[in-house]
């Protein structure tokens, strides 16, 4: 089930854009992957969701939580 939430990076004919999870256009489009990925983060931020990092083949090749995350890390003491 998708999480509207969650924000995607992917690549598009024009640039790379953040796209919300589960829909169809992209927000926003922009000429490099570092630009979309830090509007992609605030985003992700503000909705507590995870921001998908997809790479030039569309693979997922990074993911970032923020809000409530309920796997903490195993080395928590």
């Amino acid at each position: 089930m998708a999480n509207p939430k969650n924000v995607h990076i992917v690549q598009r004919d024009n640039g790379w854009g953040t796209l919300r999870e589960g829909g169809q256009r992209a927000t926003q489009v922009f000429d490099t992957q570092a630009q979309a990925i830090r509007s992609g983060r605030q985003m992700a931020r503000q909705g507590q969701g995870e921001l998908v990092i997809h790479g030039q083949d569309g693979r997922i090749r990074a993911r970032d939580s923020h809000g409530n995350d309920p796997h903490p890390p195993k080395d928590r003491k």
